[in-house]
């Protein structure tokens, strides 16, 4: 993807409902104010689908300079470029004037808000809406809610996590029961039956002794 011209927003008060943590800001990109941004996903879309940015303060203690005045960190960020940059993204706010600014934004979040999401292809799904959906295998069994995902390289792993409704997986012989535990779903065909976003439910082909 090449670079990308945004004209500035209109000023947004208040921060979206369906903000999706997409990225970290890393460091300053030459002298003028550019930023460097380590996405979340492979694949950065997110970044390139709006042109205003939400921001929260590094997480990190001592990662951000003292460039700002205190109260006076942007909570936003009109984007006016941004570029691919190998594995990161880099761009352009209005806020961001030098690089002195930049670096003061080093370990930043940066969120966007779901509806800006580019539409998904059929078949295939942004974590965040899969986060929370309940999980069945093809017999009925429950196995509990999405947790998260893990990126393996080749896929992603589903991260599904017991709840109060979940199936417990046969006892190992012996006096103590198995605990339930967090079950690791490779998200491939050979093993995702359906997903549906709409009933908030994906049916797996998966044994309650797996």
């Amino acid at each position: 993807m090449g670079s990308v011209g945004v004209t500035p927003a209109a000023e947004v008060v208040g921060w979206p409902d369906d903000a999706v943590e997409v990225g970290r800001i890393v460091d300053a990109w030459g002298l003028k104010g550019w930023l460097k941004v380590q996405p979340f996903a492979s694949d950065p879309q997110a970044l390139f689908s709006t042109r205003l940015w939400y921001l929260k303060p590094s997480d990190k203690v001592g990662v951000v300079r003292p460039v700002f005045a205190p109260g006076t960190f942007p909570s936003q960020l009109k984007i006016t470029q941004v570029k691919d940059h190998g594995e990161l993204v880099v761009a352009q706010a209005h806020e961001v004037p030098d690089r002195s600014a930049a670096e003061a934004l080093r370990g930043a979040r940066v969120f966007v808000g779901r509806a800006s999401f580019p539409a998904a292809s059929v078949d295939e799904f942004y974590w965040v809406d899969l986060i929370g959906l309940s999980v069945v295998n093809r017999q009925g069994d429950r196995f509990g809610t999405v947790a998260g995902l893990l990126d393996t390289g080749p896929h992603s792993v589903l991260r599904v996590v017991p709840d109060a409704q979940s199936v417990a997986p046969p006892a190992a012989p012996g006096p103590k029961p198995v605990p339930e535990a967090e079950r690791l779903i490779p998200f491939v065909a050979a093993y995702i039956d359906e997903v549906s976003v709409e009933r908030r439910t994906i049916t797996v082909d998966w044994g309650l002794d797996y």
